[in-house]
């Protein structure tokens, strides 16, 4: 009498530990009795069912990053390309996920890759480069709004690299550096205009003060004379004469007698007033 009373006492301490069960902080346990679902989910801690009445699954709830394979996309302009993503989500409901499907990652990675090939496939290359975050917000609208019932949701969505051809690679070069030269040309053009626009008005200014460009000539024959020149050629305008040109009209020498004044290439005299 006494073994078979330790025996089942040994019996009912193996089924108590079967019974009871730690779930960890991040895990949930949806728990079946007798192939009905119990309501709700139970942990985490220390949890106890009735082994084996009781049937329990384990989920979950940290974020999972999965990885897209490369995928073959063909964008709206007909360029061939291989695309790759990565997928961020996390089970917020533990009884759909188990309920809903067989296996809710399985499932939401082939969601992900139809998904991606036919939101890509809607959009021209340039548009796949240039606005990659726009893209990542619609796949991650797309895929949240069919793994909700799923007890699913999808945090985030990233196009991680695309993989152009080779030939598309040297188009998009050569189609970069036409677009530096119209820049630099651009550019070159509004430097020439801007510096139009200031040698007009050093013009208008120097018509208003004849005496600016004497200065500026005298400046222009300062600098050439700081360089070593056997021969100088130096217009000289004839605005420089009036000032050797005295009230009445006379050229006056270094002895003091009127000079003839030369205008073209005939020298016109000039003869002096009495008194």
């Amino acid at each position: 009498m006494g073994n078979g009373l330790i025996v089942i006492v040994i019996i009912i301490i193996l089924w108590v530990f079967a019974c009871l069960n730690v779930m960890r902080e991040y895990e949930r346990a949806v728990v079946f009795r007798l192939g009905r679902i119990q309501t709700p989910d139970k942990g985490p801690g220390l949890i106890f069912i009735l082994w084996p009445i009781d049937k329990i699954v384990r989920i979950s709830l940290r974020v999972v990053a999965w990885d897209v394979p490369p995928q073959d996309v063909i964008t709206r302009d007909n360029v061939s390309l291989k695309v790759n993503a990565v997928v961020y989500f996390r089970v917020i409901s533990a009884q759909k996920a188990v309920l809903e499907l067989e296996n809710y990652r399985y499932a939401i990675e082939q969601l992900a890759q139809t998904t991606l090939r036919s939101v890509l496939g809607e959009v021209e290359l340039d548009d796949l480069l240039s606005q990659r975050e726009k893209l990542n917000l619609r796949l991650q609208t797309i895929l949240d709004e069919h793994t909700e019932p799923w007890g699913v949701k999808v945090a985030k969505v990233e196009v991680k690299q695309v993989d152009l051809p080779q030939e598309m690679q040297r188009a998009i070069a050569r189609q970069a550096e036409a677009e530096r030269e119209r820049r630099a040309k651009i550019i070159n053009a509004d430097g020439e205009y801007q510096a139009a626009e200031k040698l007009k008005a050093a013009a208008v200014l120097m018509q208003e003060e004849p005496v600016a460009i004497t200065l500026r000539y005298l400046q222009t024959l300062t600098e050439i004379g700081v360089e070593k020149n056997t021969t100088i050629l130096f217009p000289l305008p004839i605005d420089l004469l009036t000032g050797l040109i005295n009230k009445s009209g006379k050229i006056v020498g270094a002895n003091g007698q009127p000079k003839p004044v030369t205008t073209g290439s005939s020298p016109q005299p000039v003869s002096e007033k009495a008194g």
